[in-house]
C-alpha cells in the first residue's frame, strides 16, 4: 500500500508568516530558535539554531467540536520551502524515538482503538496496518511525549 506523509499546507504556514491569528485568535508568537530541535511543520526540517521562528496554537481540524484537538506547533519565521505531500518519511519524523499514531475518519473524528505510539521507524508498518480499516480516512503523528501534532498520513 502506498502512503503520503502531509505537512502543514503551504497556504496555512503562508496565513501565520504574514501574522494571521493563530486558532486562539492569538498573532503568532516570535521566538528565536535555539538548539532544541524545534520542527517547522510546514517545511518538516529541523529551524536552525539562530532562527526566527512561530509559535502558534494550530487545530488541524475544519469544524470546531470535541474532537478537534489544539496544540502547539512551530513553523519557520520566514517562507520556507514546503514539504508537501511524499511517500517519504520525513526526516524530521526520524529526531524522535517514536510518535503517538492516531486515525479519523471521515467525519474528523478519532476512531477509538487506533490510537498507538510507535517507534519511528515503524511509521509506514503502523499506518499499512491501520489502514486496512476501510473507515479510516487519514491519520495524524503526534509527538509521544507532548501530543503535538507533527503531519498528516493518508492512503495513496
Amino acid at each position: 500500500m502506498q502512503i503520503t506523509f502531509t505537512a502543514l499546507p503551504t497556504e496555512i504556514a503562508r496565513a501565520y508568516q504574514n501574522g494571521a491569528p493563530d486558532a486562539y485568535g492569538n498573532p503568532p508568537e516570535r521566538q528565536i530558535a535555539d538548539d532544541g530541535g524545534y520542527q517547522c511543520r510546514h517545511c518538516l526540517t529541523i529551524i536552525p539554531p539562530g532562527a526566527p521562528m512561530l509559535l502558534v496554537a494550530h487545530r488541524p481540524f475544519d469544524a470546531l467540536d470535541a474532537y478537534a484537538e489544539t496544540g502547539p506547533i512551530f513553523v519557520c519565521a520566514d517562507a520556507c520551502a514546503g514539504f508537501g505531500s511524499k511517500s517519504t518519511v520525513p526526516e524530521t519524523l526520524k529526531a524522535s524515538p517514536d510518535y503517538l499514531v492516531k486515525a479519523y475518519g471521515a467525519d474528523d473524528r478519532i476512531i477509538y482503538g487506533t490510537g498507538k505510539v510507535v517507534p519511528a521507524e515503524a511509521l509506514i508498518a503502523r499506518a499499512t496496518e491501520v489502514f486496512q480499516d476501510p473507515n479510516v480516512a487519514y491519520l495524524h503523528v503526534r509527538s509521544s511525549r507532548n501530543n503535538c501534532y507533527q503531519a498528516r498520513i493518508d492512503r495513496g
